[in-house]
């Protein structure tokens, strides 16, 4: 698997007393949100958020099990500033992938050096989507770099759509949108039609002068984080009217209704309906769509994250 160049850790944020300030004896609690091209974790002595730190995707789905050490060992170093990681008391993780119990123990092993006297929790990213959202039951939805639905009810039960990789779906996500642009491109190309605007786009964004240079990149080292940021050629094209790119957006809201559908058939819950992922979260366009094709199910309850995933860790603590 091609592997993408991690970002570089973002310093701490921290709100008042680094974690060895000593200033109560609350025990540490760390959240990470696992995602496809990034980890976030946020430390929390008791009530209190006491710093904040990014650093490259540990998703194992997505970068290799050494990238995804060096991610965490970046990441733990930044939040915990020179403390003890003996006084973690608890590491809850969010992460897409974990679809069995070997992924949650593959997961685990890879945090607890950092952590080695902590309770370790893995659930997946979705959980914390649910969490941040302010709500105990209902259904929550990534749209990111891949795609997922998760829901449980108040007495526990729970259900999940989609989900599976961008080999064996991850419809509506943003990789899936740029993939979409560039199979259209080609197509195009194929049938002797010139470039339109959405072509020039995906030619543009990836420094290249005709389509057909696009499959070699495709099958190359690029990597999934790569693609899905082009998926704003698509949501560009359709804010200046173009009915192919529009056309797109349409079919990610209805893949991602299906998602939420799909769950809420299960486990008899129709919402609320929590929105969270890169993609979601940033373009209007796709909230307005997706709300619009929920409330033609008679699912009206649709809340936009309206703060970072992790954040939700202290609802599950």
């Amino acid at each position: 698997m091609s592997e993408t160049p991690a970002p570089p850790v973002q310093p701490p944020s921290t709100t008042g007393g680094g974690p060895g300030t000593g200033t109560d004896s609350a025990p540490l609690v760390v959240g990470l949100d696992i995602g496809g091209s990034k980890t976030h974790g946020a430390l929390w002595r008791g009530e209190r958020l006491v710093a904040e730190a990014k650093a490259g995707s540990a998703n194992v789905q997505n970068v290799t099990t050494e990238t995804a050490a060096r991610s965490l060992g970046k990441l733990f170093h930044a939040l915990l500033e020179g403390a003890d990681a003996g006084a973690i008391a608890r590491v809850v993780a969010g992460s897409g992938g974990v679809d069995t119990a070997a992924d949650a123990d593959r997961l685990r092993a890879l945090i607890a050096p950092h952590a080695p006297h902590a309770v370790i929790e893995v659930v997946h990213d979705t959980r914390l989507i649910l969490a941040a959202g302010g709500a105990h039951a209902g259904i929550a939805v990534i749209a990111g770099t891949g795609s997922v639905a998760w829901g449980v009810t108040r007495d526990g039960r729970q259900a999940r759509s989609g989900g599976w990789g961008y080999l064996l779906g991850d419809e509506g996500s943003g990789y899936w949108v740029a993939r979409e642009a560039v199979r259209r491109a080609l197509h195009r190309h194929d049938v002797g039609q010139a470039p339109d605007a959405l072509d020039t786009a995906v030619l543009a964004l990836n420094g290249v002068a005709t389509p057909t240079e696009l499959i070699g990149m495709f099958h190359s080292g690029a990597g999934r984080t790569y693609w899905a940021a082009q998926s704003r050629a698509v949501f560009d094209a359709a804010r200046d009217g173009d009915h192919d790119a529009a056309a797109i957006l349409d079919r990610v809201a209805t893949d991602l209704a299906r998602l939420v559908l799909d769950v809420a058939s299960v486990i008899g819950v129709p919402g609320p309906v929590v929105l969270g992922g890169g993609l979601a979260m940033h373009q209007p366009a796709l909230q307005e769509r997706l709300r619009t094709r929920l409330a033609e199910e008679g699912i009206t309850d649709l809340v936009v994250l309206d703060e970072d995933p992790v954040m939700g860790v202290r609802f599950l603590v």
